[in-house]
């Protein structure tokens, strides 16, 4: 399981940087990684601060675009 955690962290990172084509692999490895995120913020207050990156949030909403279009 880490290492599918790390396959989605490495592909949106990828994607982030331009080493790859923002994508539909790309915009759903972010969908798992911010549903995870989720889960950790319900299992305990710790996680509750953390958020995604500035880059990472205008990545986000790109997949609301592309849902759109």
């Amino acid at each position: 399981m880490i290492g599918m955690d790390l396959n989605h962290c490495r592909i949106v990172e990828k994607g982030l940087t331009g080493e790859r084509a923002v994508d539909e692999q790309t915009l759903a490895s972010l969908e798992i990684l911010a549903e995870r995120l989720e889960r950790l913020k319900k299992l305990d207050k710790l996680f509750s601060s953390i958020e995604f990156s500035s880059a990472v949030k205008k990545l986000k909403t790109r997949r609301n675009v592309l849902a759109v279009s």
